[in-house]
């Protein structure tokens, strides 16, 4: 028989109680019953209802599910997916694991950093492009790997990583989205594949 847990007294800042996007975390902490052991998945749903996890917002977490605020920031610093800080309006995270690595990925996100004036790990002045890196990204065999509002590109390249930024940036779509439609376009005309 289980027991279902009360909701703790609510202490929510007056700002995030007026943002309807705070009543998908809320809904998900009531979902897990205030559960500690549900910290990853109310962060995933607050990082994507907010793009990112502000102090307030930790805090907020950390009291509802009873756990030190030290516990849900260990836990947002640890994995790559949760960004402390607003994100722009496109990422691009690049693989620097061994295999990407060993193919020049260094290269690149110093090409992307010189390119569009920003360092791994932050967001344009312009706010139009975060740019992170990730340990391995599990696609050793596209090495190098990046992904661009995520959509794997592998087989990366300095010069076609950053034209491939600046498509995404210019028209917001990525490559893969380009290469369907342009398919799409082809068999509409009888061409084929």
């Amino acid at each position: 028989m289980s027991q279902q847990k009360t909701q703790p007294e609510s202490t929510l800042p007056k700002n995030l109680a007026a943002d309807p996007r705070f009543l998908a975390v809320e809904r998900t902490i009531k979902q897990y019953q205030f559960r500690a052991d549900a910290l990853i998945e109310v962060l995933h749903v607050a990082q994507e209802a907010f793009g990112y996890l502000s102090e307030e917002l930790m805090s907020y977490v950390a009291r509802q599910l009873k756990i030190p605020y030290s516990r849900v920031y260990g836990v947002a610093t640890f994995y790559h997916f949760f960004s402390l800080e607003p994100r722009g309006k496109h990422s691009c995270v690049v693989c620097t694991g061994t295999a990407c690595y060993v193919k020049r990925s260094s290269e690149i996100v110093a090409r992307l950093e010189q390119e569009f004036d920003v360092r791994a790990g932050k967001t344009t002045a312009d706010g139009a492009l975060t740019l992170s890196t990730v340990r391995c990204l599990g696609s050793c065999g596209l090495a190098p790997v990046m992904v661009l509002d995520g959509e794997t590109v592998g087989r990366c390249s300095s010069e076609s990583a950053v034209a491939a930024v600046h498509v995404l940036i210019d028209s917001g779509r990525t490559p893969g989205s380009i290469a369907a439609e342009e398919q799409s376009r082809r068999k509409r005309r009888g061409g084929g594949a």
